[in-house]
């Protein structure tokens, strides 16, 4: 696990460093595999052809991130067919698949990486003292290249929705 001091998020104003390798916009996304709702592998490769923005959160049990997801899963209706939104957290596959039926979200996919740590490890988003993912969110386009990337500062608050969506048009929209 390789650890970058310089690279922290705060929780409630407390530094936390993040493990794994940055990544910025205009690198070819590193590959990962997380599972889904029912166990099975999923990799980056799954969604080849496909606009994906990708927020890391820390817990889908916590009301920022379910804030988060929900608003994700509510705005999805303003992009294409080729943008499929993934949400990323260290949550187990059986309390993310409940999550997403008691709160009724339909647009946004849940994948675990509470295995092997690949996606927050791959994104350099891994919190390694409390082994959950910083709040952060990826837009890639179909080419697999990053296009837009946003670690939250602070933990417990939302990204920046409006930018996230607004990349994925314009992606969209030149493809």
């Amino acid at each position: 696990m390789t650890q970058n001091s310089d690279r922290t998020v705060t929780m409630k104003g407390n530094p936390l460093p993040l493990a794994g390798q940055a990544v910025q916009p205009g690198d070819l996304a590193p590959a990962f595999t997380v599972v889904d709702n029912d166990l099975k592998p999923v990799q980056l490769e799954n969604y080849t052809g496909k606009i994906k923005i990708i927020a890391a959160v820390p817990s889908l049990d916590t009301p920022v991130c379910d804030t988060e997801i929900r608003t994700f899963n509510q705005r999805a209706g303003e992009l294409g067919d080729d943008v499929v939104i993934l949400t990323v957290s260290m949550d187990l596959p059986f309390a993310q698949k409940r999550w997403c039926g008691a709160a009724g979200i339909r647009n946004v996919v849940t994948l675990s990486d509470y295995q092997q740590a690949s996606f927050g490890e791959a994104f350099g988003v891994l919190i390694p003292g409390l082994r959950l993912l910083a709040r952060a969110v990826f837009v890639v386009d179909k080419d697999d290249v990053i296009r837009y990337t946003e670690i939250v500062p602070e933990v417990t608050a939302e990204p920046d929705y409006d930018r996230v969506l607004a990349e994925a048009k314009r992606i969209a929209a030149g493809s």
